[in-house]
């Protein structure tokens, strides 16, 4: 038993990839949907992109289900802890492919990120991997 234990510790220490998701309830969402919640996840970047749009709730809900992804890929590979505002989401253009901004302590990550919705529901998954230098 002990040697399992610790030879699946080893197993995580040496892991170098990861996947994350998250689902979100639109209209469960936007009732929790606030200016303090805003100011503590969005970066300024984010805000404008979302701001655009008329439904600018869609796109804080994908947002958000992007960063909640890509946090929980992370934190597989990473223990330190992570910010929200640490993780942006980029997109070169409306509807162009989303891309994730992280601190200079995680370049050696590798992160593909794709965004959905459908109806009342946003689903993200990413998959993050070491970078192999």
């Amino acid at each position: 038993m002990k040697n399992s234990i610790k030879d699946s510790v080893l197993a995580l220490a040496l892991q170098d990839f990861a996947v994350g998701n998250d689902l979100v309830f639109v209209p469960d969402f936007s009732k929790s949907f606030n200016e303090l919640f805003k100011g503590k996840v969005y970066t300024l970047n984010e805000l404008e992109y979302c701001e655009q749009f008329d439904q600018a709730i869609l796109r804080y809900a994908s947002t958000w289900a992007a960063k909640e992804a890509v946090y929980k890929a992370v934190k597989q590979l990473y223990k330190q802890p992570l910010a929200f505002k640490n993780i942006e989401i980029i997109r070169s253009k409306i509807a162009g492919i989303p891309q994730v901004n992280m601190p200079e302590d995680y370049s050696d990550l590798e992160i593909s990120l794709s965004i959905t919705h459908d109806g009342d529901y946003v689903f993200a998954i990413v998959l993050v991997k070491r970078k192999n230098d």
